[in-house]
């Protein structure tokens, strides 16, 4: 169940916008191409992206703008990716992630 606004109340009606599909932790869910992952995954409901590493707590978003990194998730096999972000694809893989994940 996707939750968005269709007619803001200031921004007006939504434009009409591609839909695709995305697997997110093994199952089939529907965003929009381009928006940011985040974005899709908050519209259908989903809110904890990763678990950090030593106290296994929450996080999602933030700060939404790519500064911080409570929003990361493990994106079509790469780690690390913020997906407040990074703009959402036909057939991503997006995966919680667990703790920070050391660059390499």
């Amino acid at each position: 169940m996707m939750e968005r606004i269709a007619n803001h109340p200031i921004l007006g009606e939504t434009p009409k916008r591609e839909k695709i599909t995305f697997i997110y932790d093994g199952k089939e869910y529907e965003g929009y191409k381009g928006e940011p992952i985040a974005t899709a995954l908050k519209a259908n409901g989903v809110m904890t992206h990763r678990y950090t590493a030593r106290t296994h707590e929450p996080r999602g978003v933030f700060c939404a703008i790519g500064r911080c990194t409570d929003c990361v998730m493990i994106v079509d096999g790469k780690p690390n990716i913020r997906t407040c972000i990074t703009p959402l694809e036909q057939g991503m893989v997006i995966e919680t992630q667990y703790g920070v994940t050391a660059q390499q």
